[in-house]
């Protein structure tokens, strides 16, 4: 099998749409990566289910096999599919399905990260030298908060994964990682690196005594009753109802394409992602995870300020656009702020986003990445989500 090579395109549509195009190839993980928005207005209420349903119905007739979305405003939830969930059995997408979320990963990692230092058991400004000796070169000049923010300067081990796609343990892909030179001194800028999220795994194991998935699930998916959500470790299939991936046939896969000339890239071994992309969960369980982030049900005050402190990250995901510790920051013209995180990975999309105080949402999902045509299945989302948080 070759290797498929990473490309990151912006989308250059329309200024009010929220998020650009992200293409991200076998088996790179990158979030969706967005461009400038108009927000929300508060006292707004979602538009009507017939016509949430000929949105989602025409992101479908854009290219994407299926798509689930989840819109809240206030005490108002809707959720909806459109398309197809498995071309294979011809079975349509439905609203509570599982699918593979890619980096939305780092939001939850990034907060057990936090819970860790309200706690007391982690600081962010720890060196990676204190938790992991002798694994990086110059650990100790990395601190934790320089992990969570992309500002290590660490190569992406991501852009150099051998094939075909094999078992790792998240060691060897640093491993990986540090066969390259530094990108840059630790604190310099912003770039966006998986490697920072496998060390950050590394170091809530170390911290904690237990693995990552168990403190996930001890920490966040139980108390939330998020019972969609896991970290799988070594599993290549998703258990229960969810919607299939696919890629488009002239990626370099050399597998038996599927219906439409796409090849159903559900199956896969998650450990080459771990904590920087590898959680599935549903719409629901997600817009129920930002709740409860923003809300401050699951930070202190003081965690919760660190993790929306933020560095400007304009220069990789377009203007405007700014990172915090696990989080997106989205600032608009108007004056709401828009978090969360997006997620690229092969076979799926997915983009997270909520007002401060999380009283608006929207969670979508596509199951064609990359996409032929990137600006086709993509813009009809954005209109989605522009009739969703337009000022």
């Amino acid at each position: 099998m070759e290797r498929h090579r990473v490309v990151v395109a912006g989308a250059l549509v329309a200024a009010s749409l929220l998020l650009t195009a992200t293409v991200v190839l076998w088996p790179r993980d990158r979030p969706a990566a967005p461009a400038s928005v108009q927000a929300p207005q508060a006292t707004r209420a979602p538009a009507d289910p017939a016509a949430l349903q000929r949105q989602l119905d025409g992101v479908v007739e854009a290219g994407s096999p299926g798509v689930v979305a989840l819109v809240r405003s206030g005490q108002q939830t809707w959720q909806g599919a459109g398309g197809l969930g498995d071309l294979g059995a011809k079975r349509p997408a439905r609203a509570g399905d599982r699918f593979r979320i890619g980096s939305v990963t780092k939001s939850f990692v990034a907060t057990v990260a936090l819970q860790l230092v309200g706690e007391d058991k982690l600081g962010l400004d720890d060196h990676l030298e204190r938790w992991l000796p002798g694994l990086v070169p110059n650990g100790d000049d990395i601190t934790v908060r320089q992990l969570l923010n992309h500002t290590s300067g660490l190569y992406d081990y991501s852009d150099d994964l051998p094939e075909p796609p094999r078992p790792f343990q998240p060691r060897q892909l640093v491993a990986i990682a540090i066969g390259h030179r530094p990108l840059f001194a630790p604190g310099k800028r912003f770039f966006y690196s998986n490697t920072n999220y496998i060390l950050a795994g590394l170091i809530i194991e170390r911290a904690t005594g237990q693995r990552l998935a168990s403190q996930l699930q001890q920490r966040i998916f139980g108390p939330l009753d998020l019972g969609d959500t896991e970290l799988p470790v070594t599993e290549q299939a998703i258990a229960g109802p969810h919607v299939h991936g696919y890629l488009p046939r002239d990626q370099g896969l050399r597998v038996a394409d599927g219906p439409a000339g796409l090849v159903d890239v559900t199956k896969m071994d998650p450990s080459w992602a771990w904590a920087a992309g590898a959680m599935v969960s549903s719409t629901a369980d997600l817009a129920h995870f930002y709740q409860a982030l923003l809300g401050g049900r699951l930070l202190d005050p003081e965690q919760l300020q660190a993790m929306q402190t933020t560095v400007d990250a304009s220069q990789q995901f377009g203007h405007g656009v700014r990172y915090g510790l696990g989080l997106m920051l989205l600032r608009p013209g108007c004056a709401t702020e828009l978090w969360g995180h997006g997620g690229a990975l092969a076979g799926y999309r997915t983009t997270a986003f909520s007002t401060k105080d999380a009283d608006r949402q929207l969670v979508t999902m596509t199951n064609l990445q990359p996409e032929p045509d990137p600006f086709a299945a993509q813009s009809a989302v954005d209109n989605l989500l522009r009739r969703e948080v337009s000022c």
